[in-house]
């Protein structure tokens, strides 16, 4: 495990979720935070972030071979597990707090965080719901979607149908091209409102439900969109029975095949508060 180097900034302190911004995010889905790191905290986990993923990432296809999810970013997970400095950052009660306020919970668990980096040509993030790969009984679950980056939509901005969060999982489709089809008809039937920043500063976060329907367009810019993720689960949630492989993967590597009906509390997913 990478030890920590240097003295990084400590997240451990609590920032105010107003009730309007709970409300909004409840009845939404979803929620754009500026300034949940400042400048300087930004740039300090931006460097040991990055340091992490490229360190961890295994992704070393060409563009060209990728499939459609492969082109849309690197993805690395649960680098809080493997460095010492992202694990501050992950671990942060300053994160953990805002989405339990959030979501109106006394106490989050991690999940788990995810580097995704899209790259300069990367395509598409197809529209999808998180929660489809999760078997976890609650509603309760919140992503933060940070850029360690200042960002804007040629980048590949991260983009919702506001409202969508309300009626559990759609579809039985993994993040494909069948996704962004059959969710692309979906969304324009029930008229949802399509949300999304124009730009984003390096430690502006948005959160968004399990269940929200979201995708995000290309990187047609010649940068790294650089994005850190954790995911949080209310801190009484029960594991599921798997629906399909995808969520027996997920039982297994993030839940470590805990019993099914029993709490989703692994060792991989502390509480944080």
């Amino acid at each position: 495990m990478h030890t920590i180097t240097t003295a990084l900034p400590e997240l451990n302190d609590t920032r105010e979720i107003s009730p309007s911004q709970a409300e909004a995010f409840r009845k939404n889905g979803h929620i754009l935070i500026s300034n949940v790191l400042n400048t300087d905290e930004a740039v300090a986990y931006r460097e040991v972030i990055a340091d992490a993923a490229n360190q961890y990432n295994t992704e070393k296809r060409s563009m060209e071979e990728r499939d459609t999810y492969g082109k849309a970013f690197l993805q690395i997970m649960n680098l809080w597990c493997v460095d010492e400095r992202v694990k501050k950052f992950v671990l942060a009660r300053r994160f953990a707090k805002m989405a339990a306020d959030l979501m109106g919970v006394s106490n989050v668990r991690i999940y788990h965080d995810q580097a995704l980096f899209k790259e300069p040509g990367g395509g598409p993030t197809p529209w999808h719901q998180d929660q489809y790969y999760w078997p976890v009984d609650t509603h309760n679950t919140v992503t933060m979607w940070m850029p360690l980056v200042d960002i804007d939509v040629e980048m590949g901005m991260l983009t919702f149908a506001t409202g969508s969060h309300k009626n559990g999982v759609v579809f039985d489709y993994e993040i494909s091209d069948e996704s962004e089809d059959a969710f692309n008809k979906y969304v324009a039937e029930h008229q949802f409102p399509i949300t999304r920043a124009s730009t984003m500063k390096a430690g502006d976060a948005t959160w968004h439900y399990g269940y929200t329907i979201h995708s995000a367009p290309g990187n047609n810019s010649p940068n790294m969109r650089e994005v850190m993720t954790v995911i949080y689960m209310a801190e009484d949630a029960k594991i599921t029975a798997p629906k399909h492989k995808w969520q027996q993967n997920d039982h297994a590597t993030w839940l470590l095949d805990l019993p099914i009906g029993g709490p989703a509390a692994s060792a991989l997913n502390p509480l944080v508060l």
